[in-house]
């Protein structure tokens, strides 16, 4: 009996900052950050397909290519720079498994990515997309990874990857692969205002670099809030030390800020490095009132809470 393929499908979602703090730049040119995350409900879904016979259980002397495809998004990356192809090739070589070119006879990992997570957009959509490709492929292979295991190699493709990874409430720390869990009691309506025009994270770290001094906020009020599941402490707690570099360099966003709060949001606030803008509403009548006010601000407008909980996975 010939074995079948195997596959899996995992389901990931996309973040927010509710605080920002950057530190400063350190001495390996990476930015020193304080921040707290909440997964939010919109998702990315990566399907990863494998060649009969490849297994982790049998490493040795194995070898595979890996195969990337998209649904047609403007901007996601199609060859090695994709975070899930390096993603894949990182968890195939931490498998014994050497990632070569495509070839005849050459077992393949086929790595399929449907998106909803805006690109570039400051909501981690990379990130979660690297996360659920380590997740599925370990899956696929019978890796036998734990999250543990697989959140150290997250922490060698970005700083959002370990989160992406757990998903939930996180406190982050050092260049934000330190993670650590959040209790976060109750659900938080938000209203999310996308732009097609992304925002690149290297540009706005570079203007904060140049024009932006660390200021030392901490996260105190923000880790109440969300420990008691008080959307008015939060509303007035959150906070985003790249929010002004992103301000300069795309001024619109900061207009978008504003009428959330005119409209009556609880507060307001670029997510990471932005274009992305989230508003916080008192519950879900609130928000859906702020999206239908929004609308003509934004390309995209979406009604979601958080926290979303992390990756889930399902055996195709």
């Amino acid at each position: 009996m010939t074995e079948r393929a195997l596959s899996a499908t995992v389901r990931v979602p996309a973040k927010v900052n509710v605080f920002l703090a950057v530190r400063g730049r350190r001495p390996d040119g990476y930015h020193e950050l304080v921040t707290i995350l909440q997964t939010v409900g919109i998702h990315d879904r990566v399907r990863v397909r494998a060649s009969p016979g490849l297994r982790a259980r049998h490493p040795s002397h194995q070898r595979a290519s890996v195969h990337f495809g998209h649904d047609g998004v403007t901007g996601v990356p199609d060859d090695h720079q994709n975070l899930c192809v390096m993603a894949a090739h990182h968890i195939l070589a931490d498998l014994g498994i050497d990632p070569v070119e495509a070839g005849d006879g050459v077992p393949r990992v086929d790595v399929r990515l449907d998106k909803d997570i805006p690109v570039a957009a400051g909501m981690a959509g990379g990130s979660a997309d690297a996360a659920a490709t380590l997740l599925a492929v370990n899956a696929v292979l019978d890796g036998g990874r734990n999250r543990e295991h697989i959140q150290s190699l997250a922490a060698d493709l970005g700083s959002d990857v370990p989160f992406c990874v757990s998903g939930g409430t996180a406190l982050a720390t050092g260049t934000g692969t330190a993670t650590a869990q959040v209790l976060c009691r109750g659900t938080f309506h938000w209203v999310i205002g996308m732009s097609d025009e992304p925002l690149r994270t290297p540009a706005v770290y570079e203007a904060w670099d140049h024009e932006t001094p660390p200021l030392e906020m901490q996260p105190d009020q923000v880790l109440q809030a969300v420990r008691t599941g008080d959307p008015e402490l939060l509303g007035d707690s959150l906070h985003n030390d790249l929010q002004v570099a992103a301000f300069r360099l795309r001024p619109e966003l900061a207009d978008a800020v504003d009428a959330f709060l005119v409209d009556g949001a609880l507060g307001s606030i670029v997510s990471g490095s932005g274009p992305t803008v989230v508003a916080l509403a008192a519950d879900a009548a609130h928000a859906h009132d702020l999206a239908a006010r929004a609308r003509e601000r934004f390309d995209r407008v979406e009604v979601t809470t958080s926290p979303a909980g992390g990756p889930s996975l399902h055996r195709d």
